[in-house]
């Protein structure tokens, strides 16, 4: 995690507990810092304990130990409605019986603003989401995607500091749901605004955030920024977690430096990356990326390691070819290879040899069967 310093940090939480029944813990021990500006997405299964964060966060429940500051001031007992914090929620959470300027100009009213300011903050607002001529319109008479551009604006009106997503895009199609995903990207980069996003879908996460906080268990696995999460996983529930992975059992053989041998269970030998590994003897999970297995020997670092694959199953998808392979035992192997005018249409059936950098092919903990 970067060091942030105090003065820097915006959003804090420190050591934070959460229990509903006070003896099992739903979030564990939560240390984390935000800068003014980020966007920070919680990743995550269900039950791993984002939700719980955010809800925290916005006041909606309580941490049973620890702080949680908001630009250096303790938020704790705070109620929700003084926090400054906009909230976007996945079913949008619109008054049915308000056109979508009343919708907007509700929280302006709670908050005690005149007439002619909320006027010209809900056309500002709804400006913003492209949303000027929809004024005089009910929830009801939008789309999905219109309805969510609305709670968007609803969150920004009151020009908070802080706006918290909860799963937004969850009700949209694929198609609208990536464009919006750009879309509330730019806006909050241009805005300035500092976004903490719930999500379970990694390609969210990875497309959309400056940093992203993998949870399990209640506890943040990695935090770190989408290439480096998706690179350079630091334990194996990451690497399964975030895109797709391949993965060998296997006994560390051999360690030297940022080398290490790997016996496989069926006996093959590779090369790995050690990174929560570290001595001879440990069982170990090694995760290898399927673009980042390579099919043409010339292109292999001398010394690699190369294994047999038979080809089991290829698909074709457009701009790429996935091809499932058989290796060490592993029948669920898979590579990625681009869709260029000189690419091999591997056929099954076929024996091949794979190989991969070592740097490529990180040996992680072996999680307890």
């Amino acid at each position: 995690m970067p060091d942030t310093s105090r003065n820097d940090a915006f959003v804090e939480f420190e050591r934070v507990q959460k229990s509903y029944d006070g003896v099992q813990l739903v979030v564990k021990d939560l240390n984390l810092t935000m800068p003014k500006g980020e966007f920070l997405t919680m990743l995550g299964p269900s039950g791993s304990g984002k939700t719980t964060c955010l809800m925290m966060l916005a006041g909606f429940e309580t941490a049973t130990h620890g702080d949680i500051r908001l630009d250096g001031k303790p938020i704790n007992n705070i109620p929700p409605h003084k926090r400054g914090i906009g909230m976007v929620f996945q079913n949008y959470a619109l008054f049915p019986h308000m056109t979508i300027a009343e919708n907007l100009s509700f929280p302006l009213e709670v908050r005690n603003m005149g007439k002619s300011d909320r006027e010209a903050k809900v056309k500002r607002a709804l400006d913003m989401v492209e949303m000027g001529a929809f004024g005089g319109r009910r929830p009801a008479q939008l789309s999905g995607g219109q309805q969510q551009r609305i709670a968007l604006a609803r969150a920004l009106v009151f020009e908070p500091e802080l706006v918290l997503m909860d799963e937004p895009l969850g009700a949209l199609d694929k198609q609208l749901r990536e464009k919006m995903q750009f879309e509330i990207t730019h806006l909050a980069h241009r805005l300035g605004i500092t976004v903490v996003y719930v999500t379970h879908d990694q390609t969210e996460a990875l497309t959309m955030s400056d940093r992203v906080a993998v949870f399990d268990d209640g506890r943040i696995q990695q935090l770190a920024p989408p290439d480096e999460l998706y690179e350079k996983p630091l334990n194996s529930f990451v690497a399964q977690f975030i895109g797709e992975n391949n993965t060998l059992e296997g006994t560390i053989r051999e360690i030297k430096g940022e080398r290490c041998v790997v016996q496989l269970d069926d006996g093959e030998l590779i090369d790995a990356k050690p990174v929560n590994v570290s001595q001879v003897g440990e069982r170990t999970r090694v995760s290898i990326r399927p673009e980042r297995v390579e099919i043409n020997k010339d292109r292999l670092q001398e010394g690699a390691h190369t294994l047999k694959a038979e080809v089991l199953e290829f698909i074709y998808m457009g701009d790429i070819f996935r091809t499932r392979l058989k290796v060490a035992g592993n029948d669920e192997f898979v590579i990625k290879t681009r869709n260029a005018p000189d690419q091999v249409r591997l056929e099954p059936g076929t024996q091949i040899d794979i190989g991969w950098l070592p740097e490529d092919c990180r040996a992680l903990d072996a999680p307890s069967r």
